[in-house]
């Protein structure tokens, strides 16, 4: 049988038989070429594989970040010193400049307690309606910072030592003896997560400049941290279920009674972790030396605590170093 073309004469005849071997070597052609170019291999990157290799080089990434500086290093020295040179700059006499109304600290306060500040609402209720939580003049002259006998920048220097020597982190639990206005605690506060400075203070003033004072104007309230007025050496009520990786005091001690030092140790030991956490006293130890070598030993060792060293750090901007005792917890 053939099939020709109707619309000529001359068209042109295909056997049957050689039209359905035509069609079967196409088949086959098609179907080795096809294999062949699944079979080699491809330049294109498949997406799984480059997701995966993107999400573990983050993850190696942020394992290889060297943990937060806290001190400044020589580098840092150097580099702000070669600012100061090239911009010339050299110290001036620190007296009153033209300006705004200048004013020192005495004559500000008596500005906000006469005038109520430079610009102010006339009205007292109006006033209220714009200031959200009015503090006390005495606070906003920041006088309190007078009140440790050394410049206020040697907090800095306290939190760099501690923070350092204790090996912290953000996640790390800190407690100070007798916080003060913050001097040292606003480092911890700003460096630590949320709600992970605690601090046991007495003195009422000192709380009223940290609460009303210092906290707002670092822009630190976030922070929440737990500061309780008390001077029993009481640390239950700042919860359970944790331990603290530093525990400092600065300078209190020294105006404490031996008995309730002992005391506040007794309770606190349990609270530092063991090994790892530390304990750091400011100034001398003389709660334990007035016991005597031996016994100031085994009452240490009675209590679980036993004595690391004897450690001063240098200040960074003024000449004064500070001494202090480090002690862990050994048992668990």
């Amino acid at each position: 049988m053939a099939i020709s073309s109707s619309s000529s004469p001359k068209g042109i005849v295909i056997p049957v038989p050689v039209l359905v071997l035509s069609a079967a070597g196409a088949a086959i052609f098609l179907f080795f070429l096809l294999s062949s170019l699944s079979s080699s291999p491809t330049s294109c990157s498949c997406p799984t594989t480059t997701t995966t290799t993107a999400s573990t080089a983050v993850v190696q990434t942020s394992r290889q970040q060297p943990q937060e500086r806290i001190s400044a290093s020589e580098d840092d020295i150097d580099w702000v010193k070669t600012q100061i040179e090239v911009n010339g700059l050299h110290m001036q006499d620190n007296v009153l400049r033209k300006g705004i109304n200048p004013r020192t600290r005495a004559q500000q306060l008596q500005d906000l307690i006469q005038y109520k500040g430079i610009s102010h609402y006339e009205e007292e209720e109006e006033a209220k309606n714009h200031t959200a939580f009015p503090c006390p003049g005495e606070l906003l002259v920041e006088q309190h910072h007078s009140n440790y006998g050394e410049p206020w920048a040697g907090g800095r220097d306290v939190f760099e030592f501690l923070a350092e020597s204790s090996h912290l982190i953000p996640e790390s639990r800190v407690l100070e003896i007798g916080c003060g206005t913050l001097r040292v605690g606003l480092h911890f506060i700003r460096y630590l997560n949320p709600e992970h400075f605690h601090c046991l203070e007495r003195d009422e003033l000192s709380l009223m400049a940290a609460f009303r004072y210092e906290l707002p104007a670092q822009g630190l309230l976030y922070k929440r941290p737990l500061i309780l007025k008390g001077e029993d050496m009481e640390f239950v009520r700042f919860g359970s279920g944790f331990m603290y990786d530093l525990v400092y005091a600065s300078a209190v001690f020294l105006h404490m009674p031996d008995k309730l030092v002992w005391i506040g140790l007794e309770r606190l030991v349990g609270r530092l972790k063991p090994l790892d956490g530390r304990l750091f006293v400011s100034h001398n130890v003389k709660f334990c030396s007035r016991l005597g070598g031996d016994e100031c030993s085994k009452r240490l060792k009675s209590l679980g605590l036993e004595y690391m060293g004897k450690h001063t750090h240098d200040s960074l901007l003024f000449n004064h170093y500070e001494i202090w005792f480090e002690f862990r917890r050994f048992t668990m």
